[in-house]
């Protein structure tokens, strides 16, 4: 019994360390080229095609389709990608993962690197130690590469030590319900280790030692793609509309891959035996490791000319919310200041379409249901600002400075506008109904319609101007109105506390158009640096 403790316990070591040369491997490749895969995942994913293929590349790179995906996830959420944009992304990440189960087969199992890997080992923590930049980062995902290899040879060694404890009868029965079953537990195992690339490995050391049948092995495989996904599904808690729909989408999409993976097992296993007698038996882990790239493949390619279908479907199994406060920043967007501040600047004009909407509320009476939370509203700017401090633009182009003064500015004035709208809502309630008042409430009110139709359109050049013109229009016309709220009073047409009330509410319409105004012109000035 002790004996097979030992052999128990060195599996699960095995295991163990796979999982740490997989971290570390991914740590040293994200070193190395995250941001160019940030850039890549940015650039080309126009249409669902280029995106699958970005997708499949920058996961086979980075070795972790969570990794390719959670950063589609955190793009969709700061705005930087639309939702559609993403969904090709995280098609192709499915595929990109099925190489590290090529690499393990090939290499691990076919010609047994375990022991040649130990130099390699000692060359990239040298390399980690000693060297610096680009080279220190590759020294780790070398160490981290050779580890996995030496890991797979010590979960063989385990596994070997518990045949005829551990077998094929252990898991459920190969019957459709048995494969559900099992299906369940590989989904149920990767989300446990948050690795399906570990999960297929220790599931080719369980079929090479016969401690699971073939079929039960590509149940697994299947389930272990459908447990990678709630990762993203979880990077998406608390975030925007479409970071959940991008999270959702790809939990859905893997669901129903696997479904139909379960239906090919049975046709695939024959072909093998039809055209290639006894070479399944001889190469099960080649077998395995086929069909897991075969699946995603299909499932890949009949799903590509859909895409616009599933969008629209995922747009209305959720539904976007009328107003959006949420920041869901992502921490490692502040890697690329680039991308930190298109984060920034994204949210930023959210907030300004949520406060233009509320300042219309406030203004006319029949639109009463685009009022805004305003204290959410000071929670996110605050946020914002906290995110924005963060942002070190020294790295980045000489542009960045410029952007990030312009959304600075922005933010102070979107935080004034919030204070006027939350501190004087008398004062609003005056300028909407003091007759006396309706030429310039009317005028502000007109143009804050104007600028939420050229918001939509994204004509800021018009907004900017359009902002201006009445902020100009309200200057000039304070003194005249305090005149007539001044003769007001004397004529008899409205008693002193009333003229007060305009007064303030006056001074209240001049702040709110200087705010709309500054606004406006900062993020166009954010916009113009950034390149857009």
């Amino acid at each position: 019994m002790s004996e097979h403790i030992t052999t128990a316990i060195q599996a699960f070591g095995g295991l163990g360390m796979f999982l740490l040369g997989m971290i570390i491997m991914t740590e040293g490749l994200r070193e190395v080229a995250g941001d160019a895969i940030r850039s890549a995942l940015m650039r080309f994913s126009a249409t669902p095609a280029s995106g699958a293929l970005t997708g499949a590349i920058s996961t086979a790179i980075l070795q972790s389709s969570s990794a390719t995906t959670v950063a589609a996830v955190g793009f969709v959420g700061a705005g930087l990608m639309t939702f559609t944009s993403s969904l090709g992304i995280i098609f192709g990440a499915n595929i990109g993962t099925t190489i590290t189960g090529w690499m393990v087969a090939l290499l691990g199992f076919k010609l047994k690197l375990g022991t040649v890997m130990l130099p390699v080992i000692l060359l990239g923590a040298l390399l980690r130690l000693f060297a610096k930049g680009k080279v220190r980062s590759a020294g780790y995902a070398l160490a981290g590469f050779g580890l996995i290899f030496v890991a797979i040879g010590v979960m063989q060694t385990g596994m070997a030590g518990l045949q005829g404890i551990v077998t094929p009868e252990t898991l459920p029965p190969d019957t459709v319900v048995g494969r559900i079953q099992t299906v369940m537990i590989g989904a149920l195992a990767t989300v446990i280790t948050q690795s399906s690339s570990a999960g297929v490995a220790a599931t080719m050391t369980a079929l090479h030692a016969g401690a699971i049948s073939f079929e039960q092995g590509l149940a697994l495989i299947i389930g272990m793609d459908v447990g990678t996904t709630i990762t993203a599904v979880i990077a998406t808690i608390g975030g925007t509309t479409a970071a959940r729909r991008t999270g959702v989408s790809h939990m859905i999409y893997n669901m129903l891959t696997a479904m139909g993976a379960l239906l090919l097992i049975n046709p695939y296993i024959g072909f093998w035996h039809q055209l290639f007698p006894g070479a399944l038996h001889a190469n099960a882990e080649i077998g395995l490791v086929a069909f897991h790239t075969l699946f995603n493949t299909l499932g890949v390619i009949l799903v590509l000319p859909v895409t616009s279908q599933f969008a629209s479907m995922m747009k209305k199994l959720i539904p976007e919310q009328k107003l959006v406060y949420s920041t869901a920043y992502d921490d490692r967007l502040l890697q690329t200041p680039a991308f930190a501040l298109s984060a920034v600047q994204e949210h930023l004009l959210s907030y300004y379409t949520v406060m233009l909407n509320h300042l219309e509320s406030l203004l006319s009476f029949d639109k009463t249901e685009r009022r805004a939370d305003l204290a959410r509203m000071r929670t996110a700017l605050d946020e914002t600002r906290e995110y924005l401090d963060q942002v070190d633009p020294s790295s980045a182009s000489d542009n960045s400075w410029e952007r990030m003064l312009a959304l600075v500015h922005a933010l102070d004035h979107l935080k004034r506008l919030r204070e006027r709208c939350d501190e004087e809502q008398g004062r609003a309630a005056t300028a909407r109904d003091a007759e006396v008042l309706s030429p310039i409430s009317g005028a502000l009110l007109e143009v804050i319609d104007s600028l939420l139709q050229d918001m939509v359109t994204g004509n800021w050049d018009e907004i900017v101007v359009r902002s201006r013109e009445v902020g100009g229009y309200i200057n000039e016309s304070v003194e005249p109105m305090r005149d007539t709220i001044a003769s007001s009073v004397v004529d008899g047409k409205i008693d002193v506390p009333e003229a007060t009330d305009c007064l303030e509410a006056l001074r209240w319409i001049e702040r709110v158009s200087h705010h709309v105004a500054r606004i406006a012109l900062h993020l166009q000035q954010a916009r113009l640096a950034s390149g857009k």
